[in-house]
């Protein structure tokens, strides 16, 4: 029972603290938004009269004093309404969305890139330090981490595309539609599009993943736990993954979880390089174009995005580490 109540709580604390950080993204929207021109202006253009722009403005409310606009803002978010486009004549939320699926698919194959690599490379280069391997490995990350990520996707292009001509160098392929979702996980096609930007975005955190792993190793072999092991026979591999991997995991789930941030940050360039029809792709068309409903409409939609993934970390935190109590996870 008291376990019970220990968890609830925790989960009540944690939805008070993300209610508190997305009114604070939506005081830092609402002020964006005020900040980067006269909607008025943007949305009827130059050859309307002042009179009518004020007309206008009076319809909209933007007359206001700005505490009651805020308090209109607010109302209208709660409801999910943050305003319409003026690319493209609809609701925010529902343009952003429909972006979401390729943004998300390009954060996701980078991330099953990151671990399919940095695990076992940060793993041999703990347990064997002393061989040729890991030192190559340390050093290519050394390197990936002092290469921009564009550079990176114009170097995939130039040799994958351009010379091999193995793989698209734009777009994202052939999709597919399961409902509202559209995907190109599910065709020959879409997965080709995808191989290039989700290698160079993972680009970016491969290599801190990889030097992170080998640490979190390096520290759980010096453990009393783990000489115990070896002390009872255990084989080398039952010691360096059913042991010492599990507890290593741990600081790679937390800074995971805030690396999400990071990834979604760079695919702003990654899209860009690749023309990958994404929600990153689509906030750098609204900056161009001063679409400033749909730049403040992303900033939030992220923001949400930052409060899930940190609070699905948390939980995924306690699961992998009974020693972490529900106090400590705050």
């Amino acid at each position: 029972m008291g376990s019970l109540l220990s968890a609830l709580a925790f989960l009540a604390r944690r939805f008070f603290q993300a209610l508190l950080v997305m009114l604070a993204i939506l005081v830092i929207a609402f002020a964006v938004r005020e900040s980067l021109g006269d909607p008025v202006r943007e949305f009827t253009g130059q050859v309307v009269s002042e009179s009518e722009r004020a007309e206008l403005r009076k319809e909209l409310g933007l007359d206001r004093p700005w505490p009651v606009q805020f308090a209109d803002y607010l109302g209208r978010a709660a409801q999910g309404d943050l305003g319409t486009s003026f690319i493209y004549k609809k609701p925010t939320v529902a343009v952003v969305l429909a972006k979401f699926p390729a943004s998300f698919e390009l954060v996701l194959g980078a991330s099953l890139i990151v671990l399919l690599f940095c695990v076992p490379a940060g793993v041999y280069c703990a347990v064997r330090p002393d061989r040729l391997g890991a030192r190559l490995v340390l050093g290519l990350s050394v390197l990936g981490i002092s290469i921009p990520v564009f550079v990176t996707g114009i170097v995939l292009i130039t040799v994958f595309s351009v010379w091999l001509g193995w793989l698209p160098a734009f777009g994202r392929g052939q999709t597919v539609a399961i409902g509202p979702w559209t995907t190109g996980l599910l065709t020959r096609d879409g997965l080709e599009h995808l191989l290039l930007p989700a290698l160079t975005l993972s680009s970016i955190m491969l290599p801190l993943f990889v030097r992170l792993v080998r640490s979190a190793m390096l520290g759980e072999l010096g453990h009393d736990y783990v000489r115990t092991a070896w002390a009872k026979g255990a084989s080398p591999l039952r010691v360096w993954i059913v042991h010492a991997l599990r507890n290593a995991l741990l600081p790679l789930v937390a800074v995971g979880g805030l690396q999400v941030g990071t990834l979604v940050a760079y695919t702003l360039l990654t899209e860009t390089v690749f023309q990958w029809p994404g929600m990153g792709f689509l906030f750098l068309e609204a900056v161009t174009r001063s679409d400033i409903p749909l730049i403040t409409t992303y900033l939030v939609l992220v923001g949400l995005l930052f409060v899930v993934v940190n609070t699905l970390v948390d939980l995924l935190s306690l699961a992998l580490d009974p020693r972490v109590s529900l106090e400590g996870a705050r």
